[in-house]
């Protein structure tokens, strides 16, 4: 498939894809008929209706399905078989703008006091004595989820990213991660001093789970069964811990801690390039949404603090 073997893309993008052209061709192409002759604007702009007045879909979805489409007719013009792309005469439907959502340094810096003492020499003995024990496999889940959290956080990486680390991607002499992101695409980003400490602390705790020394590549993270992880675990484990920590309110997602250490390094003056260096983002423009975040931060602030921002400026004026 060429999105999978020459574009690159994640087996989760090739599913959302496959599935998108699959439902257009349900309702556009009749059983036997070739796919071509139904791929005209007319034909996809009958689809985009359907998504929206009978499917009820959002305008975020409906234009994901018309990019699909669209880089599907493109390639198919790259091939000769189409002569123009149709899609580029099917108005989008208009959507609205919305800033990324993040959670605030304060509510994570509270979670991350919370569960500090999970590394503490205490619970590293207790697990040490007894890890195949109840108590055991209490004290590794608890210890996993906070790190899931602070990786999140603290590197700032996608869900598949975590997922895809291993055991070697951590440089403890240089004191940095290896990631592998969006098209297989490396980048480096550096390790802080009590992550870099949770990370071996965690590794000798697997080493004795698991009963050997690992190899450099197998997965970073595992289960208590001592399997690699999976995206509906990441989910749950991101909404469990963050259920009851004061000031996290809406969704509780992995990509919402990604956007909280991007704004955060933005509100701290860390310049764009930087930023997308951190996040791998392939241009630019992807990175200058934080921008409007930091902006939207600093209103909340002014308003709050300033003298002639309170009670709405009515003091005296």
């Amino acid at each position: 498939m060429y999105i999978r073997d020459v574009r690159r893309y994640s087996a989760r993008t090739v599913e959302i894809y496959s599935d998108i052209l699959d439902s257009y061709c349900m309702f556009s192409v009749p059983p036997g008929e070739k796919v071509t002759d139904y791929l005209t604007s007319s034909f996809i702009r009958r689809y985009e209706v359907f998504l929206i007045e009978d499917k009820g879909l959002d305008p975020r979805t409906v234009s994901l399905h018309l990019s699909v489409l669209s880089g599907f007719c493109r390639y198919l013009v790259k091939e000769g078989v189409l002569g123009s792309n149709p899609v580029k005469r099917v108005p989008r439907p208009k959507i609205e703008k919305k800033l990324p959502v993040f959670y605030r340094e304060s509510s994570l810096d509270a979670y991350q006091s919370s569960t500090s003492d999970l590394f503490t020499e205490d619970y590293r003995n207790a697990f040490a004595k007894s890890p195949e024990s109840p108590h055991g496999k209490y004290i590794y889940e608890r210890q996993l989820s906070r790190l899931i959290v602070m990786t999140l956080y603290s590197l700032g990486l996608r869900r598949s990213e975590l997922i895809s680390m291993t055991v070697g991607d951590i440089d403890f002499g240089r004191k940095v991660v290896k990631v592998c992101g969006k098209g297989d695409k490396m980048r480096e980003i550096p390790l802080i001093e009590v992550l870099c400490e949770e990370f071996l602390l965690y590794l000798k705790a697997v080493e004795l789970l698991v009963g050997r020394v690992r190899s450099l590549k197998e997965p970073l993270f595992v289960t208590y069964a001592g399997r690699k992880l999976y995206p509906n675990y990441v989910d749950r484990t991101v909404k469990r811990e963050l259920a009851d920590v004061e000031g996290v309110s809406g969704r509780r997602s992995p990509h919402v801690l990604r956007h909280s250490l991007a704004t955060s390094l933005m509100n701290s003056g860390a310049d764009l390039n930087s930023i997308k260096e951190v996040l791998g983002h392939s241009s630019l423009a992807a990175t200058q949404v934080y921008t409007h975040t930091s902006i939207a931060e600093l209103k909340n602030i002014y308003e709050s603090a300033h003298p002639r921002a309170k009670n709405g400026g009515k003091h005296g004026d």
